[in-house]
């Protein structure tokens, strides 16, 4: 028997997300419809100047209770609240019951920022010699994979991911290749990043990598492919996803919200911080041969798009390699315009963004892009968002520091 015929499919089966643009995936829907940008100015002390900011909405901490606080960094609250979301979608709650067949797969690549910081400087400017005996707990890099797991009882492979840009992707590719093999039955898998800190900007702008805030609209200081963009913008988030094998879900009885059809993952074996065009094309072959889908199949194609000058045309020249130019090629669009830059979790929050192009039947467009660069030339959606569009598989493609890309596609449900 081929072995493809042994596979199993992958099924979506539930989604969380507490985003700039949404702590639900309505809100999140409804932002992608509207353009609604949630980039706003923000503030890190001690540096003097503001940065234009993708910042989460209220304050999660107040969701735990005291005790839990003093090991939670941010970044791990984050991950809870929107894990428990995607395993209350799903109807899920204590994992137990699946043994060693559940698994949860996390991908981050800063641990606690907030919480590490607060160490050094108690360290190196007031001079203490012991830290909060807490503190390890919250910077670990691992930290949001170890407390997910706790709380909700997931007893098989717990992975943390950490390629970067590409963290979460790799982890929720990673989960479906282990359910699809028949190593899993169900996982957990998604990302979180609370990188809004002095420390991270700092590290950032001594890069150039960070974008001038737009004097006329903060909240539209990211333009990825377009002539005027300046820089990425740094965000904070997470976003998961429940994926199971679809005998696995139907067996208990759960919604299937889409497939998770493809996966590709490449590296560029090229420079640490300059991309490779070659790498990226190679991780979207690799997807669209997964799904078994040819190019000419895809109706949507959510770019890394970051807005920085170096990357911006490196990624569309390898879109363009794989898919082809002009009109009758994929539509493309990176809605980073509107929620930012979430590092190790942009890949996850992305993933539920081509999730919801399909069920939502639209096609998001490309926040900020009025004049786009010649350099970047695509398929663009600009302008409003598309409504009513038929859209059967859709691709988000990740690109990393360090040369690992990832591209994953989703496909409508038709079982």
């Amino acid at each position: 028997m081929d072995a493809m015929d042994t596979r199993q499919a992958v099924v979506i089966t539930g989604m969380g997300i507490l985003s700039p643009i949404g702590a639900s995936i309505a809100a999140l829907a409804e932002a992608l419809l509207d353009s609604r940008s949630g980039i706003r100015q923000f503030q890190a002390p001690p540096l003097s100047r503001a940065y234009p900011a993708g910042v989460v909405h209220g304050d999660p901490a107040s969701e735990f209770p005291a005790l839990e606080r003093v090991y939670l960094d941010r970044c791990q609250q984050l991950a809870l609240l929107a894990a428990r979301d995607a395993l209350n979608d799903a109807g899920l709650d204590r994992m137990e019951r699946f043994g060693s067949r559940a698994g949860l797969y996390y991908g981050n690549v800063n641990g606690g920022s907030a919480t590490a910081q607060t160490s050094y400087r108690q360290l190196l400017c007031g001079q203490k010699q012991a830290g909060s005996p807490y503190a390890p707990m919250a910077i670990m890099q691992n930290g949001g994979a170890a407390q997910i797991s706790i709380r909700h009882g997931i007893g098989g492979p717990v992975h943390t991911h950490g390629s970067a840009c590409t963290a979460s992707g790799a982890a929720i590719g990673e989960a479906a290749r282990a359910i699809r093999d028949g190593y899993l039955d169900i996982a957990v898998a998604g990302g979180a990043e609370a990188p809004l800190t002095a420390a991270l900007f700092f590290g950032f702008e001594g890069a150039r990598a960070l974008a001038r805030a737009d004097s006329a609209d903060i909240a539209s200081s990211c333009r990825p492919f377009d002539l005027r963009r300046t820089g990425l913008v740094l965000a904070e988030g997470a976003a998961f996803l429940v994926l199971e094998s679809e005998r696995h879900a139907q067996a208990r009885g759960a919604a299937c919200l889409a497939y998770l059809s493809g996966y590709g993952v490449a590296a560029d074996a090229h420079h640490v911080a300059m991309p490779s065009a070659a790498g990226q094309a190679r991780a979207m072959r690799m997807a669209l041969a997964d799904a078994g889908l040819e190019p000419s199949q895809l109706q949507y194609l959510n770019a890394h798009g970051t807005a920085t000058r170096g990357g911006d045309p490196v990624e569309a020249s390898a879109i363009r390699s794989v898919f082809g130019s002009g009109s009758a090629s994929v539509p493309v669009s990176s809605t980073k315009g509107l929620h930012g830059h979430l590092l190790g979790a942009a890949s996850a929050i992305e993933c539920l963004v081509a999730v919801t192009a399909v069920r939502h039947r639209m096609l998001p467009a490309t926040a900020g892009l009025a004049e786009p660069d010649p350099a970047c030339m695509m398929n663009h959606i600009v302008g409003k968002s598309l409504k009513d569009q038929e859209v059967h598989a859709a691709m988000s493609l990740s690109c990393g520091f360090g040369g690992t890309n990832v591209a994953l596609i989703v496909s409508k449900f038709t079982g």
